[in-house]
């Protein structure tokens, strides 16, 4: 296994920990998370599309994704992130930087694209997939550290709705 050391930015202001068990095998889970046509399905809070998705899927790939929603300023906008993976087990886990970026994947601060905070450079996020009911299910846990306060429980409440439109995703 190979891994790479994020880059340094500035201090991690808190970690996220959710966790969700899917009604399919491992292997399907894997898949909808790393297939940018599952990922389209999927991706982005509630009433959020993902018209882009373009993943290069080892050790120092990079991944580009892009949101398309009502900003917090109330304007329908693209919001672009990027980042690097840093570790690829496949079926078991993914570990990868998260950053704001342009449709480009170049570096934007977080508050270009409307979202406020005292956000780091980048974060980072690590998604592990287990067994469970003997392999018919799989427990997906999300990790993110580097989430400034203020966007905590908007963050947690996203990932939440992209973990049910995910789930529904998988049952159609």
């Amino acid at each position: 296994m190979v891994t790479k050391t994020p880059k340094k930015g500035k201090a991690a202001k808190g970690t996220l920990v959710l966790t969700r068990v899917l009604d399919v095998p491992r292997r399907r889970a894997w898949k909808a998370w790393t297939d940018p046509k599952d990922i389209k399905r999927w991706w982005g809070p509630k009433d959020y599309t993902a018209p882009h998705i373009d993943i290069d899927l080892r050790v120092g790939g990079k991944w580009l994704y892009c949101m398309r929603g009502m900003g917090l300023d109330g304007v329908v906008r693209d919001f672009w992130n990027t980042g690097e993976f840093l570790e690829v087990v496949p079926l078991e886990k993914l570990v990868s930087t998260v950053r704001f970026s342009d449709e480009h994947g170049n570096p934007v601060p977080a508050s270009e694209q409307g979202v406020p905070g005292d956000w780091p450079e980048e974060i980072r996020e690590t998604v592990t997939f287990e067994d469970v009911e003997g392999g018919r299910k799989t427990k997906v846990t999300i990790r993110e550290a580097g989430i400034p306060g203020v966007m905590t429980e908007m963050a947690s409440l996203g990932w939440k709705q992209s973990l049910d439109k995910l789930t529904r995703a998988l049952a159609g």
